[in-house]
């Protein structure tokens, strides 16, 4: 079933026509914490995964900077410093606030220690290294590291890539019922700041490497990858383009993944591949493209039309509510419902909780629901041929 189908007039749905006024009352359940007059049994068998919304953090893995490394970062760069001046609970913690979208940098290190020693911390006063000594011993290992800025802002919740991905599964398989989780990677690279050792290129060998600690955590039903979605059709966008994403009863429970990066890496991490096949994660890209099934587009206010067209055709979106801490330090809410109302099916945030050394503001669905149909779904629910 396409998703224009899905989104009629009159939805036909296991023999049954559901009117418009019962597709928009569907539209504002919580889809994980259904309150009676909620039909989820029905929304599982109907809806897609690409038909609902979530929110979720930006960065999550973040951990504060020390207020004198804030502050010497701050007196070479204020704006720079207090873009950076925001810090998540634990990924599990945040899992239990609702978040069912969850970002990591990870930074390829296949030999252990290239970012143990970061001179910038050692520079300040650390005598070996800044972390704690079982910490600093898993940055000695091969592996996939997590961190923001090397040098800079590079303490974590989950400092080792595979120690991230088992937090999620343990909370995973904790809520079998949770709406598919997205986990967005940006493939850190390029050079390190002074001093710094720079960072490895992602090569073909670095995606590989990726998509084998991935798997190495995630049993294959525990994953929704490209090829799910493709089926036998010719590309990931054909599908994507038929409604083909799993329905909701079927991704609960899962997670997917989707590698946020500009084109140059999205062409390595595909390589030969038509669209992508046999990798783990879905990639930023345009429509055009044969892989075409995900587009971050960070700026509800600036694309909130594109990401509405998006939506209505059936590609995943991520956007974002706040960023660099603007929003929050002016309680400026404009861009957090312009990205509600975009139909976005995944919105970022800094601020799942308020930060009190700034104001108010904050992000969370209405009724602080967990998750919920799109706006979009209730948009086409309301027009005589289907289409909002």
């Amino acid at each position: 079933m396409t998703v224009a189908t899905t989104c009629r007039w009159k939805w036909l749905v296991a023999g049954l026509v559901l009117s418009p006024a019962l597709a928009i009352a569907h539209s504002s359940c919580d889809l994980e914490r259904p309150a009676t007059g909620c039909d989820i049994a029905t929304l599982d068998r109907t809806l897609h995964m690409n038909q609902l919304q979530a929110i979720g953090t930006h960065n999550s893995y973040k951990q504060a900077m020390p207020p004198e490394e804030w502050a010497a970062h701050h007196a070479r760069d204020p704006r720079g410093a207090e873009g950076l001046d925001y810090a998540h609970p634990p990924l599990d913690v945040q899992l239990n606030r609702g978040a069912r979208t969850l970002e990591l940098d990870v930074y390829y290190d296949p030999q252990g220690g290239r970012y143990a020693h970061p001179p910038g911390a050692l520079r300040k006063g650390y005598a070996t290294s800044p972390w704690p000594a079982g910490v600093a011993a898993d940055m000695g290992k091969p592996g996939f590291k997590v961190m923001h800025l090397a040098d800079i802002d590079f303490r974590s919740s989950c400092q080792v890539f595979v120690d991230c991905l088992r937090i999620i599964r343990r909370w995973s398989l904790d809520h079998p019922r949770h709406v598919p989780i997205m986990l967005l990677l940006n493939a850190k690279d390029g050079h390190g700041g002074p001093g710094a050792v720079d960072p490895l290129p992602f090569t073909a060998a670095a995606f590989d490497a990726m998509d084998t600690e991935i798997r190495s955590v995630f049993a294959p039903n525990e994953l929704i990858v490209p090829d799910d979605v493709q089926g036998k059709r010719s590309t990931l966008r054909d599908a994507v383009l038929a409604g083909q994403w799993p329905t909701l009863g079927s991704a609960r429970g899962k997670v997917f993944f989707v590698l946020d990066e500009d084109a140059a890496k999205v062409a390595t991490y595909r390589g030969a591949r038509h669209s992508l096949e046999g990798r783990v994660a879905f990639v930023n890209t345009d429509e055009q493209s044969p892989a075409a099934a995900y587009l971050t587009l960070n700026d509800p206010l600036a694309e909130g039309e594109r990401i509405r067209r998006d939506v209505d055709a059936g590609y995943m979106v991520r956007t974002r509510a706040d960023a660099d801490t603007r929003e929050a330090r002016r309680n400026d809410t404009s861009r957090r419902e312009a990205a509600f109302a975009s139909g976005a099916q995944y919105v970022s945030t800094d601020y799942m909780v308020p930060d009190a050394r700034l104001g108010a503001y904050r992000v969370t669905l209405p009724d602080a629901a967990v998750a919920r149909c799109t706006p979009r779904l209730k948009a086409a629910a309301r027009s005589p041929q289907g289409h909002p």
